[in-house]
Parts: structure tokens; sequence; C-alpha cells
């Protein structure tokens, strides 16, 4: 199966194309080839995303009629920069009748990490507050899966209390110090990417953690200017 994954979460993004070994059955499930990942620049995602994707394909003698399968990021992040990249999904998606993954960054935060058991993951939020997930970490048969227990949008205050007794996993070196001054234990991996995602995102096609076009939404976690302002006004 070749998978288009996308990440337009943050301030710079990238996309990814991968081959996945759909051959393998009651076997240790096999990760996906990534055949290229290509950056994005911050802020130029409506103009950028659409013709890079088709480069890209174009690049390795495939046309959007040979990809099997999607994978995106659903957030949290930029308001603007996620609804282009899930734009751009479901169009394609619904085209080519073809199944979406959709993951958090925090959940893929989660599982990069190696560690199981409880774990806290977190990112920078902005105006003084991190974005917080809490999983339950497992592995079976090679793979790992977080279990979902809840995401948040924290304080610095209230996101130290609570990754206190956990494992706490960044790839933010904000929240990386945040942790650090309350002398709490963090372990900082590499900035998420596109390939990274793709690779993910095949174990949840694998597993038939799927959505629709009709069903694919952005996390925010965050709410809106525009819902802030309304629940504000008398």
């Amino acid at each position: 199966m070749l998978l288009l994954a996308v990440d337009t979460s943050g301030r710079h993004g990238s996309i990814a194309l991968a081959r996945a070994d759909e051959s393998l059955t009651g076997a240790e499930p096999k990760p996906a080839d990534i055949v290229e990942i290509v950056p994005l620049s911050g802020g130029t995602f409506s103009a950028e995303l659409v013709p890079q994707i088709a480069a890209l394909l174009s690049r390795h003698g495939f046309s959007k009629h040979d990809l099997g399968g999607f994978v995106a990021v659903s957030g949290p992040g930029s308001f603007t920069g996620l609804r282009i990249g899930l734009a751009a999904i479901k169009a394609l998606a619904e085209t080519l009748e073809k199944p979406i993954a959709a993951i958090s960054l925090l959940e893929i935060l989660a599982l990069r990490a190696g560690l199981s058991g409880r774990v806290v993951s977190a990112l920078d939020a902005g105006r003084g507050e991190v974005y917080v997930g809490e999983y339950e970490v497992a592995e079976a048969l090679g793979e790992k899966s977080a279990r979902p227990i809840q995401q948040r949008l924290l304080t610095p205050d209230e996101f130290l209390v609570l990754a206190r007794s956990a494992n706490l996993i960044t790839s933010d070196e904000t929240v990386a110090a945040i942790a650090r001054s309350a002398s709490l234990a963090v372990t900082v991996i590499e900035p998420i990417n596109a390939g990274i995602v793709a690779q993910i995102g095949w174990t949840k096609i694998q597993a038939g953690e799927t959505v629709t076009p009709e069903q694919l939404d952005a996390n925010y976690i965050r709410r809106t200017d525009a819902e802030i302002l309304a629940k504000s006004r008398p």
C-alpha cells in the first residue's frame, strides 16, 4: 500500500510518501518504508501543500490514484494549519475512497519514547500554556499502543503537578525547561515529522483504526478565539 502522510499542525510542516507491505499475515508487523519526506514552510501551507503532494508523487512515478491510504495529524496545533492539511486529506480520501488514520501529536510522542506504563506527553501551546496528553502505553506482538486517558490544555503549574507521577515526554525545549525548573525528569525526543506519522499511521490502518472523510476532524484542545469571545458575551 502506498501511503501519504501530512502534518500541518505547527509553524513548519511536512508530507511523506511511504510503502507498506500488506502481504504479511500472522507475523510481526513490518514498519512502513519511507520513500521521501518533504518539508513545508510555515505560513505557506495553503499555497504549497497540494502542489508539493503532486510533485512528490510525480518524482516517484506515481499519481494520486496509486495511493492506498492516508495519515493525518489531527492536532493539537495551529487552527489554520490543521484545517488546510485535513481539508486536503478529506478531499483526496473522499475522491479515491481510501481509509484515513488520524493521529494526535501527543499520542505520537507517547509512542515514540519507547516507554511503557503511564506516560504524559507535552507540547508548548503558546500563551503561557501547555498541551498535555495522558496515555497508558503497552506493547503486544512487537507493537506499542497508547490508550488515551485525557488530553488537556494546562498552565505550567497544573502541568507540573500532573507530570510528577508519570514518565514525561516532549519534543519541545520550552516544555523541557519548565520541567527541569521543577527538578522533574523529562525525556526529550526529536521533533515529529511526516515520516514518523506515516509509520504510526500504518499500524493504525492495519488495526482497522481508521475514519471516513466525514469523520475526520481537528482536535484543537484549545478553543478558537471566536468561541472564547462568544462564550464571554452576556
